[in-house]
Formats: C-alpha cells, structure tokens, sequence
C-alpha cells in the first residue's frame, strides 16, 4: 500500500509552471547484494548455530519517472524480495530511492534513451519470528531502517514507441548497513515498462 500511495504521487507530481513531458511505469526482477559479516548466531539458545548470510537472490522491481523536460526528471524506485532465511529467522529487506534523473540528448534516439540518476532512499529489513528470545538474538529485529545514498544508470530499449526493456544497474551506500559485511549494495535488474506522453 505504501509503495502504490508513493508511485501515484510521484506520477502526479509536477511543477505547475512546467507540465510534466513523459511519465514512465516500469515493473522488473533483479538482484542485490551484499557479503555476509561471517558472524554465527545461537538464535534460538540451544547450541545449534546459524551463519548470517550473504543478501543475493531475485528481488522484484518496481519504479515511475515524471520528466520536466527532454533532460530532466524526478523518479522513484522500489526494489524487496520475499522473505528468505538469516541466521534461522525469515526476512524480507526492501529499498525505496528517491532521485533526480539527468538525460543527456546525445545519448537519446529514437529507439533508445539512457538515464543518470542520483538521489537518496532508505533500507529496511523486517523479520519474522515466534517468539522474542529468538528475535533479541539477531541483531536488527524485529526490523531496521536505514538511510542510503543512490547512483544509478539505466537505458530504455524501446521495442514499440511506447513500450519498452529498461536493463539497469545502480548502487546504494546505505549507511550503518550491520546486518550484513558490507554498506555498498550493488543491483542489477531488467524491467518492462511504458512511457506516457513520450513524443
């Protein structure tokens, strides 16, 4: 519900005195990661431990621009994946970027148009448990945010005037990132997508 109220609001936002020019919807699959801290976890007291993993795996992706001009333009993207296994708990960590979006006219044809994008956003994790002994184990739960730094690049391969393939590939300094061995997140993703008011 959340990630929809802020799609529909960066879809209608605009500057009043300068009509958005392009509105572009895209949904996809990826991948981030991050290296394990390489700790173990005795989550559930009873000896057994459980190794904190590396964060890979697919990941779904979603995102809209609103663009001011054939140059500039606002957008934001949402990157999660279904819950998987740490240290013995389910988690599902999640990314939301907010960015200004530069694209450049050499770099613009007919069928093709690459975007530069630098913004920042915030990280989450969530866990699911049964009981809060085991949650007090894991550090970061029942749930952690943090806030993150973006760069990104991203070219829309247009298979008709207003659909198109949008491969990408971004990276997030997300700040104080304990959860796992690393603050840099790498991701990579192909989406589809479509472009409104695209002349």
């Amino acid at each position: 519900m959340r990630s929809l109220l802020i799609a529909a609001l960066i879809l209608s936002a605009s500057p009043t005195s300068t009509p958005a020019q392009q509105v572009d919807a895209y949904i996809g699959l990826g991948t981030a990661r991050a290296s394990s801290t390489g700790q173990k976890i005795d989550t559930f007291r009873d000896g057994t431990l459980f190794a904190t993993p590396a964060m890979g795996g697919v990941f779904e992706d979603f995102g809209a621009s609103v663009f001011i001009n054939r140059q500039i333009g606002f957008g934001w993207n949402a990157t999660w994946r279904a819950a998987h296994d740490y240290a013995g708990l389910s988690y599902r960590p999640a990314f939301d970027n907010f960015d200004t979006i530069f694209q450049p006219d050499k770099l613009r044809t007919k069928h093709t148009a690459t975007e530069f994008r630098a913004g920042i956003g915030l990280a989450s994790v969530h866990f699911d448990f049964n009981d809060q002994q085991s949650c007090d184990q894991v550090p970061g739960c029942p749930s952690s945010h943090h806030f993150l730094e973006h760069l990104g690049a991203a070219t829309r391969l247009y298979v008709t005037g207003h659909l198109f393939l949008r491969p990408a590939v971004d990276v997030q300094h997300v700040n104080n990132f304990f959860l796992f061995g690393s603050n840099w997140v790498p991701r990579y993703s192909v989406s589809i997508g479509y472009s409104f008011g695209r002349e």
